[in-house]
């Protein structure tokens, strides 16, 4: 048996050639060692038209899941003088698919996703032999047209990221085109750069006024009541959360990292929360904080760093967990503080005010799916997708309620479980819609987000009770890890309904690779645990 360290007889009569020209070597042994000649291996027959119908996600991922050595060169449409343009133009697509991949980053899709998209990108343009590279603020990718030619490499740094889903929706479209061979490198540099001159499709104003909505809306999830006094506290939470936005704007203005933008943000609901409390109108004080902290936890980084680290990408997931911990670090300091200051003073708040006392199903699933929407806006959806976000949610939401309060479920796993519908549904909608399912999944997660046991946490540790504090918060984390493992399980089960790739997403494909081609998607790493 031959070991895997042993050179094969091929990869010997490579050496015995000493390196040679590439016209020394034959076809079979430069497939051997895993390369084509820069000038192409003859084939007697092309078959035309774009590499397969399968939408691009599913056959990307099922090659960059492949070895480089294993991967088959696609078979493209007939261009006249093709091959020559494309070796001129090697700098300016490795640019492009660098540009592409930067946008995809910034807007929160996941590292496979944005490698598969830069795979696809330069598939498409003839460069078969790239392998991309995505770590949380680093984008690279190499090509190397042959073994006897020097490999040409790019990277680029992604240093502002970015909630637009709309222009997440645009640079997924133009990948789309881009891999069915639809337009040429000129016109993808052209959309592409109207896709960064977008604008926004809500102006800042209105996003300051959606934020409040938010905040409101999470005050009836968590209440369940609908009185004079809920609609007061309503009011706050709303006042409360705009006043939050516009001083986190002030201070992004000038400069300042997004940690202090998180604690001066969380200040104003704290206070709300304080000044309803010192007073005997029974005005649900604690509601009005938790509700601004459904305004500001980062669920999609969230989101994307367990789904990062679900698929392999582990120095992506770590960086996007570290952000995540920094921004609740962020959001705890700056409720802290004010905490702190109303216990000093006697501030009534009552935990129990957080829990939902009274189970209203109807007045709960309108204010999720009303939190939803809210929180769509904010990452700037496109208006024909709001519909269908909220729908989402409404599912994902009704779903919860019955686990959790008709089975009596475990919340952790009542919450798994909805998000696993969430993300179920929210794949098959992306599908529908031949989108990216980061829209119509990660907003739709807001009325799940573990807002009521992270301030159980924080007013426990302000009112000397650190026990209590660090079981409310460990409560907060194993919610937010269902929340993320659910949705991207959900994504998961989503693809087994879905048409697998086969020989015909990679015409002319070797016979060699036509059982992996049928075969589903190998997992991101090992399989065993050696």
């Amino acid at each position: 048996m031959q070991r895997a360290d042993e050179p094969t007889e091929e990869f010997e009569a490579f050496a015995e050639l000493g390196g040679g020209s590439e016209d020394t070597l034959t076809p079979e042994v430069w497939r051997a060692v895993g390369y084509h000649p820069p000038k192409g291996i003859a084939v007697p027959t092309l078959q035309p038209g774009a590499p397969g119908a399968a939408p691009w996600p599913d056959r990307m991922r099922t090659l960059l899941r492949t070895p480089m050595s294993e991967r088959p060169a696609f078979e493209r449409t007939p261009r006249e003088a093709k091959s020559e343009a494309t070796a001129r133009n090697v700098p300016r697509v490795l640019d492009l698919t660098l540009r592409i991949g930067e946008l995809l980053l910034a807007s929160g899709e996941s590292a496979e996703d944005v490698e598969a998209a830069m795979l696809g990108v330069a598939h498409a343009y003839a460069l078969d032999r790239c392998e991309p590279q995505v770590t949380f603020t680093l984008i690279s990718i190499s090509y190397q047209p042959s073994l006897v030619e020097a490999p040409v490499t790019s990277a680029r740094v992604v240093r502002r990221r970015t909630s637009d889903y709309t222009r997440l929706a645009a640079v997924y479209r133009l990948v789309a085109d881009i891999t069915a061979e639809q337009i040429t490198v000129n016109d993808a540099y052209r959309r592409l750069a109207v896709i960064r001159r977008n604008r926004h499709p809500y102006p800042a104003w209105l996003l300051s006024v959606t934020a409040g909505l938010l905040a409101g809306a999470a005050t009836f999830l968590v209440g369940g009541q609908v009185d004079a006094k809920a609609w007061l506290v309503f009011a706050n939470a709303v006042v409360a959360a705009i006043i939050g936005d516009r001083l986190a704007s002030l201070v992004a203005s000038r400069g300042l990292p997004e940690f202090y933008q998180f604690v001066l943000a969380a200040m104003p609901a704290a206070v709300c929360g304080i000044v309803l409390s010192l007073n005997s109108s029974g005005l649900r004080g604690s509601v009005v904080i938790t509700g601004g902290l459904f305004a500001l936890l980062p669920g999609r980084a969230l989101v994307a760093a367990v789904q990062d680290g679900l698929t392999g990408f582990y120095i992506t997931a770590a960086a996007r967990l570290l952000e995540v911990v920094y921004l609740v670090a962020g959001i705890v300091i700056g409720v802290m503080l004010v905490l702190y200051a109303g216990v000093s003073y006697d501030a009534q708040l009552r935990p129990a005010e957080t829990l939902v006392g009274v189970y209203n199903p109807p007045v709960q699933l309108v204010a999720a799916m009303l939190l939803t929407l809210a929180f769509a806006m904010l990452l700037q959806t496109g208006r024909r997708t709001l519909a269908m976000v909220t729908l989402n949610s409404g599912i994902g939401w009704s779903v919860y309620g019955v686990l959790a309060y008709n089975a009596t479920l475990s919340p952790i796993v009542a919450t798994g479980i909805a998000a696993g519908v969430v993300g179920l549904f929210g794949q098959l909608m992306a599908r529908y819609r031949y989108a990216s399912a980061l829209p119509f999944v990660t907003a739709a997660l807001g009325p799940l987000m573990p807002g009521s046991a992270l301030y159980l946490g924080m007013l426990a540790f302000a009112q000397g009770h650190p026990s209590a504090g660090l079981v409310s918060i460990s409560r907060a984390a194993a919610l937010a890890m269902a929340l993320a493992i659910g949705v991207n399980l959900g994504g998961e089960v989503a693809r087994l309904f879905m048409k697998v790739p086969g020989p015909g997403a990679f015409p002319g494909a070797e016979s060699r690779l036509v059982p992996y081609l049928t075969a589903p998607r190998r997992a991101a790493k090992r399989t065993r645990g050696f």
